[in-house]
This record gives structure tokens, C-alpha cells and sequence, in this order.
């Protein structure tokens, strides 16, 4: 504000007039009329699309027949989601680091021999063997360009093929500069334009406009350009979750899946499951999952209930 108040008071009387002139306009197109009825018409519609979500919310009932199914299983494949599933979104990404209530969590889950745990993050591989490497669990990195066995090595979807990454990155750095406060971040196999720190109304200008800009760039070549939670991603195509996964599901013979995520690029995991596999949106939204949770913190709450149900019944081996 104090910046904006500065400009103000320092700009030449040109272009205040220019400023003026094309404000004009648009109010002389956008009247109060207008504004009413679009105000009014998203109101109306918002109770249809409230009531739609509303009807995926998971319920108690609900939930008490997934931990039925979960205490009589004998193979369970969990994958979750990191960011927003396992903890709150965060201002910037170093911020979300682990704390030991989650590690603890996640070891009562992997220290069930029913069960194979996998995390399936954007992050890149240094960071989750960081936070999460001591854990027996499966790991997946940059939405599945990078994945890795319990006590096994990294190995990466693709070959590798980073030329693009140079042609892209003075784009998204454009558009950082123009938006104060979103940032870039290159990882090994993919680019992130984060915008959470940035001006809401700004950013629903700046993010279709970037997004536009990267499909016409790359729209002959083997990338895809994905909108996230306050990112827009740059990745190889055909790397995505979904796939990633497939490598667990294929592996073995579970008789319980279960899947969290709060992202759309969670969406590409959601519909690479069998039908009779779990699926939870984190997050008030359309889906392809069969359920929505409020938040992360219903997300852990789900989590530590399965974690007591596996505590206080144990199945004899077959």
C-alpha cells in the first residue's frame, strides 16, 4: 500500500490521464448492472456446486466402513500425498518440513508389515530423503519423474533430456518479476513457477496468462504445462503420478488401496486406480477422487484412525 501510495504521488499527470482514460472504459463496460448480475448469477450457481461437493464429503458412516475394510485386509498399499495432505500448505516451501508428530505417525503406518506406504510428493528426491529417507517406506519424486523402493535406489522414469529446462527459464522469470513475490524453482526433472506469497487478484491474472504463454512454447515438444495449488509446473509428458504408482499396484496383490492428495496433479493418481481402490481429495473441490476432506489436519486424523485399527487388530498370516 505504501509503495502504491508513493506512485501515485510521484506519477506525471500523462499518465495519471492514461490510467484514468482506460479505468473509464472499462466501467463504461463493466457498469453496476453488470456487475449485479454476474455477482448474482455466481451466487446462484454456487449453491448447485456446493451441494455436489457436499455430497462427496467423507462421513462417518463412511469412514467407519473404510476402517472395516482396512482392520480384515492383509495387503494395504497407502499412498500420500506431502504437501497439504500430510501437512498445511505453507508460505514457502523450506517451511514445511516434517515435524516429529508426522514422522512418528508414519512410522506406526510402515511398522505395520500389512502395509506399503509410499509418498507421492513434488519435491525433489534430496529433500524427501532428507526429511523422509530413514523411513521404510516408497518414495516418488517431481510427480513421478524419480521413484524409489523401501531400501532400494532412485531410479528415473525418463532418460534424461534437460535441454528445455534452459529455453524455459528466462519465460518464468519474466513473470516472476512481474508478480512480486512468486518465485521459480528448478528441480532435476521439471520447473515450478510458485505464486502463494503473491496479490490474489494479481495472481488470476498473471497465472492463465503464464500458462497460455508455456503451452504456445512448448506445444511441439514433449512437455506439458500443469496448473497445481499456486504453481504452474513444467514437466516431461507422461510423467505424472498416475504412472508412477502403477509400478507399485502392478507389483503386487493388494486387497486394500488407499490414495490422499490435495493437488491436481493428484487427479492423474485418482484415475490410474483400480475400482476398487480408495480415493481422497484433501480440499473443497471438484475431483475425480470418490471423497473430500475439509483439510490436512482431517487428513491426519484419518491416517492416525488407521494407524489404531492396525494396532488393535492383528490378522494371523495366511
Amino acid at each position: 500500500i505504501a509503495a502504491a501510495l508513493k506512485e501515485a504521488f510521484q506519477v506525471s499527470g500523462g499518465e495519471q490521464r492514461r490510467r484514468n482514460h482506460l479505468m473509464q472504459r472499462r466501467l463504461r463496460r463493466y457498469n453496476v448492472r453488470r456487475w449485479a448480475s454476474d455477482f448474482l448469477n455466481s451466487l446462484l450457481g454456487m449453491e448447485e456446486i456446493q451441494k455436489r461437493i457436499e455430497s462427496k464429503l467423507l462421513t462417518p458412516t463412511v469412514k467407519n466402513e473404510i476402517m472395516a475394510r482396512y482392520r480384515v485386509s492383509r495387503r494395504r498399499l497407502l499412498f500420500f500425498d506431502y504437501d497439504g495432505t500430510l501437512t498445511p500448505l505453507v508460505r514457502h516451501p523450506e517451511m514445511a518440513k516434517p515435524d516429529p508428530s508426522i514422522i512418528t505417525l508414519l512410522k506406526r503406518l510402515v511398522d505395520d508389515t500389512r502395509n506399503c506406504v509410499v509418498i507421492t510428493s513434488g519435491r525433489d528426491r534430496r529433500t524427501l530423503e532428507e526429511w523422509l529417507g530413514e523411513l521404510p517406506l516408497g518414495l516418488v519424486a517431481e510427480h513421478g519423474a524419480w521413484s524409489r523402493r523401501a531400501g532400494l535406489s532412485w531410479q528415473r522414469t525418463k532418460a534424461a533430456a534437460n535441454e528445455w529446462k534452459r529455453e524455459l527459464v528466462p519465460t518464468l522469470e519474466i513473470y516472476a518479476d512481474r508478480l512480486p513475490g512468486s518465485f521459480v524453482e528448478e528441480k532435476e526433472e521439471s520447473l515450478a513457477w510458485h505464486y502463494r506469497l503473491t496479490d490474489p487478484e494479481q495472481a488470476e491474472l498473471r497465472a492463465p496468462e503464464l500458462v497460455d504463454h508455456l503451452v504456445n512454447l512448448t506445444a511441439k515438444t514433449d512437455l506439458q504445462v500443469v496448473q497445481g495449488n499456486k504453481v504452474v509446473e513444467v514437466r516431461r509428458a507422461g510423467v505424472d503420478k498416475g504412472s508412477a504408482a502403477g509400478t507399485w499396484i502392478d507389483g503386487g496383490e493388494f486387497d486394500f488401496i488407499l490414495a490422499l492428495g490435495d493437488d491436481a496433479t493428484d487427479e492423474d493418481l485418482f484415475r490410474s486406480l483400480p475400482p476398487q481402490a480408495i480415493s481422497i481429495r484433501v480440499g473443497i473441490g471438484g475431483t475425480d477422487a470418490q471423497h473430500n476432506i475439509r483439510n490436512s489436519a482431517e487428513s491426519l486424523e484419518l491416517l492416525r484412525s488407521l494407524a489404531d485399527a492396525g494396532e488393535s487388530n492383528t490378522i494371523p498370516p495366511e
